[in-house]
């Protein structure tokens, strides 16, 4: 009934979660000498799994695809402070908000098309 929405909505949320654990453990660590800022990467090896998916004729690769991509955590090891701590207090808020906001109309965007859904079955 949903087709993907569902579980491309899913997968977006779980990396989503994770980008703002790994966001919040940057700012938790601003001050921690040699700490290394963290970053989660999903967007590239998504579009990847798609591209490849959609050049095959099954029904159920873009499902595969989808079910099957996942988020990668790197570390930049990078420094330009003296006690080897890379982490920019400024730029993780900024991708704290950002992230956030993007999870919060995720949510918002799921939840009208559930809504949608119910609203047809009743017929109202």
């Amino acid at each position: 009934m949903f087709g993907n929405t569902v579980s491309m909505a899913q997968k977006a949320l779980d990396y989503l979660w994770k980008k703002q654990e790994v966001t919040s453990d940057n700012i938790a660590n601003v001050d921690t000498p040699g700490y290394k800022r963290k970053y989660t990467s999903f967007e590239d090896t998504f579009r990847r799994k798609l591209a490849a998916a959609s050049r095959l004729d099954d029904n159920t690769a873009v499902r595969r695809a989808i079910d099957t991509a996942d988020y990668q955590i790197y570390e930049r090891t990078d420094s330009a402070r003296v006690d080897e701590n890379n982490v920019n207090l400024d730029y993780e808020y900024t991708e704290l908000a950002r992230t956030t906001l993007h999870y919060q109309y995720l949510l918002q965007s799921v939840n009208g098309d559930i809504t949608r859904y119910r609203t047809a079955v009743k017929g109202q």
